[in-house]
């Protein structure tokens, strides 16, 4: 069946080019921009479902891989960013695709007064690709590993490639649910994006088991139902940390908020104020852009109380509950964490929330950390619930 579904979509991704038809619908992009360099015959054909995000962070003289490059749009946006010194590499299985993004490459390189193209494209499969070990420094994607099968061998593929202390930022489709069987053998829709969703959990979990830390949600919207399942375009960021002696000198790290308890992506539990030990290797880990707002991180044990202005704490309203059908999401960093109102969210598992969870889920504390779905079917009345005097209601 493996076969079969690369065959089919690479065939539906041939097809696409060669006809227009629209796929993954490209968003985020600013093709006003785009056009003042790249050929109109690539912004035809961009599929994705998100921003490549990771650009932002780019820095000259970098190598950049796209996985699942198709007519180069990525990779042209890369190469303006990494500069002539820089270098991008663009996978993909189609021929198709290949030739197109080949026959433009000399001609973006022209337009941004290159002497010659930084851009190469290589046929391969995500799974199984053509690039030495530890050669690149950011991997982008766009709605592509979702295509792939075996989506833990594309993980394990993306750790070997990536050098220490390289990073990704990709988008791709997952679902809030297992996908059913009757859909995973649905080759057509796997070209659509929706048959080889995993769910958030299994997708960071590959992520996690590949050698990845300090994964975390850089942006999620809505995609689109069916059968009940909701589907998230989704964009995260992860890390491949340079090795360290886990014994060697720590530090101590102290969570500020706005979670009173978390457990990191090695198993080490913090609550909120309290200094907790930590060696070199969380200490690395810790200081990553997801977690530099959430502890302070000392040399000495440092305790945080109410009344100090780092404390971070988002109480919920003292009011009934409303029920609507949302459900949300932990997306990271964390494998479990825990709010002021007891809720306890283990990342990748959907929990049902009340009106005054919702509320403080979507402060700025908090909204990072969270994908917020709804699963009622149509609108609901909602009528208030007193909720209990000790803990929770959700």
């Amino acid at each position: 069946m493996i076969d079969d579904i690369a065959q089919k979509v690479s065939e539906r991704y041939a097809r696409a080019a060669a006809t227009g038809e629209q796929m993954c619908c490209p968003t985020g992009y600013n093709f006003n921009d785009l056009k003042t360099f790249i050929p109109e015959e690539v912004l035809n054909i961009s599929y994705g479902c998100g921003t490549p995000a990771g650009l932002a962070t780019v820095k000259a003289g970098e190598t950049v891989l796209d996985i699942g490059s198709g007519g180069g749009i990525d990779c042209f946006e890369a190469s303006r960013r990494v500069g002539p010194s820089g270098r991008v590499i663009g996978i993909d299985m189609t021929d198709t695709m290949l030739k197109i993004a080949r026959r433009n490459s000399p001609i973006v390189a022209r337009n941004l007064g290159y002497p010659s193209s930084n851009v190469e494209f290589r046929k391969g499969m995500a799974d199984a690709m053509p690039v030495d070990d530890g050669s690149v420094d950011l991997i982008i994607s766009n709605c592509v590993i979702n295509l792939a099968p075996d989506k833990r061998k594309v993980f394990r593929e993306m750790f070997r490639i990536l050098k220490p202390g390289g990073r990704f930022t990709i988008s791709d489709i997952v679902a809030d649910q297992t996908v059913p069987q009757y859909l995973v053998h649905d080759t057509e829709k796997w070209g659509n994006c929706l048959s080889g969703a995993l769910t958030v959990g299994e997708y960071i979990g590959g992520m996690v088991e590949a050698g990845f830390l300090a994964i975390h949600q850089v942006k999620t919207i809505s995609w689109q139902k069916i059968d009940r399942i909701q589907f998230l375009s989704v964009t995260l960021t992860g890390y491949k940390f340079p090795l360290v002696q886990p014994n060697s000198h720590g530090r101590f790290a102290t969570l500020v908020g706005p979670f009173s308890r978390v457990t990191d992506e090695l198993g080490q539990s913090y609550r909120r104020g309290i200094p907790q030990q930590i060696n070199a290797w969380a200490a690395q880990m810790l200081s990553a852009p997801p977690f530099q707002q959430v502890f302070v991180l000392s040399e000495s044990p440092t305790i945080i109380g109410e009344s100090d202005p780092r404390w971070i704490a988002v109480l919920p309203e003292q009011k009934p509950c409303v029920w609507k059908g949302d459900f949300a999401i932990l997306t990271g960093p964390f494998i479990e964490a825990e709010d002021d109102d007891r809720h306890v969210f283990r990342r990748g598992t959907p929990i049902e929330i009340c009106s005054k969870t919702l509320k403080v889920l979507a402060t700025g504390h908090y909204q990072p950390h969270f994908a917020v779905i709804n699963r009622a079917s149509q609108d609901v009345a909602g009528t208030t619930v007193s909720c209990a005097p000790e803990g929770g209601c959700c």
